[in-house]
């Protein structure tokens, strides 16, 4: 029996650590600015504000986004997803998405086709979860108000191609929304270059912040209805929600702490290099296919090529339950996966995996390659013991 190690391998949800800035800054506001930003004029108010804009200029610098006006603050990317479908999409408006969608897109996508009568056309991805823009493309009509897709699968890792539907989207003049939770900090996204129009993305997985941080993206020119009305430092005299972005849809206190973690942990990535801890997570991510390909009675989902995925690595044992394997590296050897259906039934009908799910792998930043032996040694004790 090997040596139980703690390796932490569940990135895709929340990563873990966070680089020593993010606590360190956090621990700062708790400490020192504990007041409201935008609220009242006294300094603790002021140098809170301060810390919100400097995380609006951090995303807007790292996204290539116009102007950090655009930035809507919200607790996690299902609610900007939310805010986005709901604020856009009205009665009879039709949609565009895909067979891999996370349930923040697809649950929402069905609440508003029973209430609001919102047709949705699921494009179908191929068995690894890639979706084809040609097939987008032909599913777009005159109607088509709205696409939506996944940057890339939270089962699979399979990156999809936006820059050429957001081309699409902007030839057939519909607006482009991409739920990056699994690519923002993975792949480089210009919003502009992309032709992104909506974006919404958690704070807490590659861009290395805290939970309870989310981001909304809204291009210029669009609208949004607003799903939340209350308080927002502006326009305080007026019976209705102030037009201007982002106030229009950022009522209430915002999450100071965790808004300026966030932004240390864009500032971690920029400060690293991008382009570096894509590299590195790519080199870990190869080694781990690479040995899993070599074992028996191990079924990797998705492309099985480092070049096409994040670092999300989706696998079954043939004959063991997931939940059995993930209980099994937890207990046994101090190893934390995430195993089921991952909040995507869609993915896992897609690729052949429902109903009981995969087990899922998903490195981070802070991983290395010892984590990966561990994690291969581990898996051959199991295939040992059960198989």
């Amino acid at each position: 029996m090997l040596k139980k190690k703690l390796v932490y391998l569940d990135n895709a949800a929340t990563s873990f650590p966070k680089p020593g800035q993010v606590y360190r800054k956090m621990d700062y506001c708790m400490r020192n600015v504990g007041a409201n930003p935008g609220r009242s004029g006294h300094r603790m108010a002021i140098k809170a504000d301060e810390m919100i804009y400097e995380t609006r200029e951090t995303i807007k610098k790292f996204f290539n986004m116009p102007g950090s006006e655009n930035i809507v603050f919200t607790s996690n990317a299902t609610m900007a997803l939310n805010f986005g479908l709901k604020g856009v999409l009205q009665k009879g408006d039709e949609v565009v998405t895909s067979s891999i969608e996370h349930n923040s897109v697809f649950r929402p996508l069905m609440q508003l086709k029973k209430k609001e009568g919102v047709r949705v056309t699921f494009v179908p991805c191929s068995k690894d979860g890639f979706l084809d823009p040609d097939d987008v493309k032909k599913a777009v009509t005159g109607k088509t108000k709205l696409i939506i897709v996944n940057h890339a699968s939270n089962v699979t890792g399979t990156i999809t191609p936006v820059r050429e539907i957001g081309k699409i989207a902007k030839k057939s003049g519909v607006i482009f929304f991409i739920d990056a939770a699994q690519t923002a900090g993975n792949v480089p996204i210009d919003v502009q270059e992309d032709y992104i129009d909506m974006l919404a993305c958690s704070g807490h997985k590659s861009l290395l912040g805290p939970q309870g941080t989310g981001i909304l993206y809204v291009g210029p020119g669009l609208k949004l209805n607003t799903i939340i009305e209350g308080g927002t430092g502006s326009s305080s005299e007026s019976e209705k929600q102030p037009e201007l972005l982002p106030d229009k849809l950022e009522s209430g206190t915002l999450n100071t702490a965790g808004i300026a973690g966030l932004g240390a942990g864009v500032d971690f990535i920029l400060d690293t290099g991008l382009n570096e801890i894509i590299g590195k997570k790519y080199l870990l991510i190869k080694k781990l296919l690479d040995n899993l390909k070599n074992l028996e009675k191990i079924k990797i989902y998705g492309p099985g090529d480092p070049k096409k995925i994040v670092p999300i690595v989706s696998f079954n044992i043939n004959s063991i339950d997931p939940s059995e394997v993930g209980c099994l590296l937890d207990e046994r050897f101090g190893i934390m996966t995430r195993v089921g259906l991952h909040c995507s039934p869609l993915a896992h009908k897609t690729i052949g995996s429902f109903p009981r799910g995969t087990v899922r792998v998903s490195i981070g930043f802070f991983n290395t390659e010892e984590d990966v032996d561990y994690l291969i040694k581990s898996i051959k004790n199991i295939l040992k013991i059960k198989t």
